[in-house]
């Protein structure tokens, strides 16, 4: 038996080196996916390691490239629904009860979108979840929108980022890229 699982464990590993040279496997993403915790260390941890605060949030969205392109007002149009990221939408999840913009937040998974405008952008929390960019948004099924203003940053952001910070409330959602960045208030 023990022969038998050696020999099939070579086969594999020769037969995935075939695949491999060959070139059937699929190209790198140019908006890869990416995600960010609050807090901040959560996947990160170690069994050993000691949890002091719970895991609050987690953001899950495509890191498009500003590869020379205007980013706001022409890539990304104002007052149009954006997916914040390409490819999927990008998916919220809070596994505790929260507070956006003065509304309470179930725990749950959404989406998350936005409308963007110079000064302010509106972001959208909605119910519907696993859909690709912003193709089949539907704003009945909106859980709340609020406003953040729009900051303009020092340094250009290459790839569209989101962090978590901690406030003094809890915590704020930081999105960034170009030379704007927003932060959008999660109260716990």
């Amino acid at each position: 038996m023990r022969k038998l699982i050696i020999l099939l464990s070579l086969f594999q590993l020769f037969f995935i080196s075939l695949l491999a040279q060959s070139g059937n496997l699929p190209p790198m993403d140019k908006s890869p996916m990416d995600m960010s915790y609050y807090p901040n260390n959560y996947p990160v941890l170690k069994i050993q390691d000691k949890i002091t605060e719970p895991l609050v949030a987690r953001v899950v969205y495509s890191r498009p490239q500003k590869t020379g392109r205007v980013i706001f007002g022409d890539l990304v149009k104002n007052g149009e629904v954006w997916r914040l990221g390409a490819n999927e939408a990008t998916e919220i999840e809070f596994f505790t009860k929260v507070k956006i913009g003065g509304n309470k937040v179930p725990k749950g998974r959404y989406t998350l979108y936005a409308l963007v405008n110079e000064n302010t952008w509106t972001i959208i929390i909605n119910k519907e979840t696993d859909t690709w960019g912003a193709f089949k948004y539907d704003a009945k099924k909106d859980l709340l929108r609020t406003d953040v203003p729009v900051q303009k940053t020092d340094a250009i952001v290459e790839a569209l980022s989101m962090v978590f910070e901690k406030s003094a409330t809890g915590c704020n959602l930081i999105m960034a890229w170009d030379n704007l960045k927003v932060a959008l208030p999660i109260v716990f």
